[in-house]
């Protein structure tokens, strides 16, 4: 299954431009079937067979442990890869080697060559229909990977498993930190059945680390593994972390497996949320022992304390006395998670800037984030998927009636409404919210700097 199209569209391309012609590939929208990345990665001779990978899947958790565990990789010495969707503000984030993002000359490089293999496709009639977006930029992922001689590469997954395009490679091991509701018009409206989607990236006599504990989808993972014959590891069983939250962030005084200690050391990314991702990291790290890949004690410590995953729980100085707290909190679960950290940091409630696409359930959204919020400032999302202002503002009101619910026309002028009620405003609701925001603050005011948070 393809992925959602990128949180910041880019404008009408030339022709001529091979990342253009990615982004044109969006009218395809999303496609069940592994047909088209199975052609077209054969197409490129296998390049997924360079490198051994490492499949992040689930609903909420995934990028985090995904940017966590190539930390680490990286940390023990090895050559790194790393795709990840959507972006934030540029596409070049989803392909990160060695740590950097890669430069658009090289992307552009990569892309042509795979309009190229998709054109000739085409064709000779191998390809049908052309590819969805994901299924392109999934295919420029591996050939990237196998040009730039990365050794471990890392996949997150995109929404669904089964039958989504980075299922294409055999990994090594797999990671699924959490299952919750989110895209149920695709995946299923239950745990079980979003579990068994989910379950589908579980390769035969490999190793999986969960870190779900609900009992209907864990129960789907757990029987996925054994039908599969892949060993399970409950990362919330074997892992014991002792932390507390202090001025927002998360202190570490050991992390206990029944392989190695950690710590004290303090958490990278906010929210105690954090902790049960930082339980599935250190445990796949440590199995990837099993695989050939060693990564020592140090190197776990460094990809808990020294990874970058920007627009989550992040925050940043927009202008001088006006800060922002970036949250996607795309989901129900996502949106409980970011009500408990501000309401655990800012007692009192924050303002909220909010923007969601039509698919998404709003009224659970908005209740989940609880007395976090202190009013809503409804804003616009330049995606065709968007919620429309005119239903935002209206479901808005009826999920939140306690609290002041306004909107406006852009996300800058929503982020000005809400500074006007307190110098710190929490931006959540959809990675394209996020994304604007951040290309707002970066090219009208200050690059954006992670700062600590604190009450």
């Amino acid at each position: 299954m393809s992925q959602d199209p990128p949180a910041a569209p880019a404008p009408a391309a030339p022709s001529g431009d091979p990342v253009g012609y990615l982004f044109d590939l969006e009218r395809f929208g999303i496609k069940l079937g592994l047909d088209n990345i199975r052609t077209l990665v054969e197409a490129l001779d296998h390049p997924d067979r360079c490198f051994s990978s490492i499949l992040v899947a689930g609903t909420n958790g995934k990028g985090s442990v995904a940017a966590m565990v190539e930390r680490g990789l990286r940390a023990a010495g090895y050559a790194t890869g790393l795709y990840t969707s959507p972006h934030l503000v540029d596409l070049s984030e989803r392909f990160v080697v060695g740590g950097h993002a890669v430069d658009n000359a090289a992307l552009a490089a990569e892309a042509a060559c795979i309009r190229e293999a998709i054109e000739a496709l085409r064709r000779s009639g191998r390809l049908d229909r052309p590819p969805t977006f994901f299924e392109a930029t999934t295919a420029l992922a591996l050939s990237l990977f196998r040009r730039r001689r990365v050794e471990v590469a890392v996949l997150e997954v995109g929404m669904g498993g089964r039958f989504d395009a980075t299922n294409v490679v055999t990994p090594v091991a797999v990671a699924v930190p959490s299952i919750d509701l989110d895209h149920q018009r695709h995946l299923g409206s239950t745990l079980a059945a979003i579990a068994f989607e989910k379950a589908g990236v579980i390769k035969p006599e490999t190793v999986v680390v969960t870190g779900e504990t609900k009992p209907e989808a864990l129960g789907v993972l757990r029987a996925a593994a054994r039908e599969r014959r892949a060993r399970h590891v409950d990362a919330t069983a074997e892992v014991t972390i002792r932390c507390r939250l202090r001025d927002g962030a998360t202190r570490v005084d050991t992390i206990a497996t029944g392989h190695g200690r950690y710590g004290p050391l303090t958490l990278a990314l906010n929210g105690l949320h954090q902790v049960r991702n930082a339980a599935v990291a250190v445990r796949l790290l440590e199995e990837l022992a099993s695989a050939g890949i060693s990564v020592p004690r140090a190197a776990v410590e460094r990809a808990l304390a020294d990874v970058r995953w920007p627009g989550r729980l992040q925050l940043v100085e927009a202008e001088p006395d006006r800060r922002v707290l970036l949250d996607p909190a795309h989901n129900v679960a996502a949106a409980a998670a970011l009500g408990d950290y501000v309401t655990a940091v800012f007692p009192a409630g924050l303002p909220f800037v909010f923007g969601a696409l039509e698919d998404k359930d709003v009224a659970g959204m908005l209740g989940a984030v609880g007395r976090a919020a202190t009013r809503i400032v409804c804003a616009p999302i330049r995606s065709r998927r968007a919620c429309s202002l005119k239903e935002l503002v209206a479901m808005a009101r009826a999920a939140r009636p306690d609290l002041p619910i306004t909107a406006a026309e852009s996300p800058a002028a929503a982020l000005a409404a809400a500074w006007n009620a307190h110098p710190l405003a929490v931006v959540s609701g959809s990675a394209y919210l996020v994304g604007e925001v951040l290309q707002e603050i970066g090219n009208g005011r200050r690059s954006p700097e992670s700062t600590a948070a604190s009450g």
